[in-house]
């Protein structure tokens, strides 16, 4: 059985978005494209309710183009057993106020039984600051805390 893998919205963003003169961003866009491309097929992608929102946002044509990169792929449910878990995480203050979304992400994940969770957000999702804290919550509740990784860190960008 392959691993899961929870897609959150960043993930969709720089693979759909025009290329960026910014380097940094650059890069991360070119490691997006290598793991869609060369790493995916060894996962079991999924997304939830709250990806389809998020990446159905802004301009409609950039919208269409990322929600036709999700489409075929499972989506997780938005558990209630998800909302308390997101809101013991803002409790705890280990995702700040104000960022609901990504406290959710991290719960749907964990609710779910997913191995990893994909995103680009380093600030309150994938941060070498917070990430044991998040895990401590969550494993609090009985749930086992899902990888919280970018792309590259999860074989992006082979040496061909």
């Amino acid at each position: 059985m392959k691993p899961i893998v929870y897609i959150e919205s960043s993930v969709i963003s720089y693979l759909t978005s025009r290329p960026s003169r910014d380097v940094v961003i650059a890069g991360r866009q070119a490691v997006t494209h290598d793991w869609w491309e060369n790493h995916r097929s060894r996962f079991e992608l999924r997304i939830s309710v709250l990806v389809e929102e998020e990446i159905s946002r802004g301009d409609p044509e950039a919208a269409q183009l990322r929600v036709s990169k999700v489409a075929g792929i499972a989506g997780l449910a938005v558990s209630d057993e998800a909302v308390e878990l997101a809101e013991l995480l803002l409790e705890k203050c280990v995702v700040p106020k104000g960022s609901e979304d990504d406290a959710l992400h991290i719960a749907v994940a964990s609710a779910q039984g997913v191995d990893y969770l994909l995103t680009w957000n380093f600030k309150h999702i994938n941060n070498a600051e917070t990430r044991n804290a998040i895990a401590e919550v969550v494993e609090s509740c009985g749930y086992v805390c899902p990888q919280l990784c970018s792309p590259e860190e999860l074989g992006g960008m082979t040496d061909d």
